[in-house]
């Protein structure tokens, strides 16, 4: 009964977990509303389901809302632009199909390919902005780099995501039932996913031994990564600070030596010296003290 009752066991344990997930999925959908406030929405998102990930326990609101004040500036700038690519796309593919003829066709297929490598770079570029810290151009540039080197997970994930999305609009049973799971879990659930993936890929740019979970801590970047990216730099809560010792400061401690030794042989002639004027004072003394006793 104990073990049933357990609330380390694996069923309270998965249970613990989807119920995360389902909080975490509100709080994301609750700030989605305001459509500006999206992609510091999936930021924060990425943000909490990497370190479920990583096995980090958190307060899944206080994490949520963190990373969403942190990163909402970079994540909105980056959203709005997305967004408006987005739109262009859209009514290119709709200008398009009121075209006929060869130059339409090949003019679709090469919107097809933009639209590809446009969702390879959406895919990664939110879950880049919760664990690295640079500037933007670097991040939309670090983000199709990571889509492209490492496109066999991207295109699973890639799978992960549209997949659920088209089987939802199109077919009507799904649309039911998948709206509620969409509400409930939906989104979370798929981030988790994708988590999995991103958390294997942004290891490789983070030092092995700089891989501390502490967000207390200062710490800035060190080490050399083993697949450098240009412009790719860990966020301070993956790189620990440290400090090399310049050439001066190893000098030093010898010439301080040499100065305590001077400084020692100073302070022993200066010990000695005393010692013989005290001997003579003593006879002095001494002689003094006899003087009255032969007068006697």
């Amino acid at each position: 009964m104990d073990r049933i009752f357990n609330m380390d066991n694996k069923f309270f344990t998965f249970m613990g977990r989807v119920a995360d997930l389902m909080i975490l999925n509100v709080l994301f959908i609750i700030c989605c509303i305001p459509i500006v406030t999206i992609g510091a929405s999936v930021t924060a998102m990425y943000y909490v389901t990497l370190k479920i990930i990583r096995n980090e326990d958190s307060y899944i609101a206080r994490s949520f809302f963190k990373s969403f004040k942190e990163n909402f500036k970079q994540s909105t700038i980056v959203w709005l632009i997305f967004l408006a690519g987005g739109i262009l796309l859209v009514l290119d593919f709709m200008i398009m199909r009121q075209v006929e003829g060869s130059f339409s066709t090949v003019v679709t297929y090469g919107l097809g390919i933009i639209t590809l490598v446009y969702a390879m770079v959406l895919l990664y570029v939110f879950p880049v902005i919760s664990r690295f810290y640079n500037t933007t151009k670097n991040i939309l540039r670090n983000a199709l780099l990571m889509s492209i080197r490492h496109l066999p997970s991207t295109l699973a994930m890639l799978a992960i995501t549209v997949i659920p999305v088209l089987l939802t609009l199109f077919i009507a049973e799904v649309l039911v039932y998948g709206s509620v799971v969409w509400i409930m879990v939906g989104f979370a659930l798929i981030a988790l996913a994708n988590s999995w993936f991103f958390n294997r890929i942004f290891n490789k740019y983070i030092p092995e031994d700089e891989q501390e979970t502490d967000e207390e801590e200062e710490l800035e970047d060190i080490g050399d990564w083993s697949e450098p990216i240009p412009g790719v730099t860990p966020i301070p809560s993956f790189a620990r600070k440290t400090e090399e010792p310049s050439d001066e400061a190893e000098e030093a401690p010898a010439e301080i030596e040499d100065t305590s030794e001077d400084s020692s042989e100073d302070s022993a002639d200066d010990t000695e010296a005393p010692s013989e004027d005290t001997a003579d004072d003593t006879d002095t003394a001494d002689g003094e003290e006899a003087s009255p006793a032969e007068t006697e």
